[in-house]
């Protein structure tokens, strides 16, 4: 469980900055993207991110 709950944590903090930076334009791909230079994709990906980091410490303390 403590695997799959680190793993889980890893591809949502990657998937929430991905968001991120395709809402803020940084990462424009591809060029015909809905999410491209869209301001709630970024509150979306932040939002994706601390939940994934949050994950991440629970898989961490979960079974120490």
């Amino acid at each position: 469980m403590r695997t799959f709950l680190s793993i889980l944590g890893v591809l949502m903090i990657a998937s929430g900055l991905l968001w991120a930076a395709q809402g803020s334009g940084l990462f424009p791909y591809p060029a015909r993207s809905f999410m491209i230079d869209q301001t709630p994709w970024v509150w979306w990906g932040l939002l994706m991110a601390v939940v994934g980091l949050l994950v991440l410490w629970a898989a961490r303390r979960r079974l120490r």
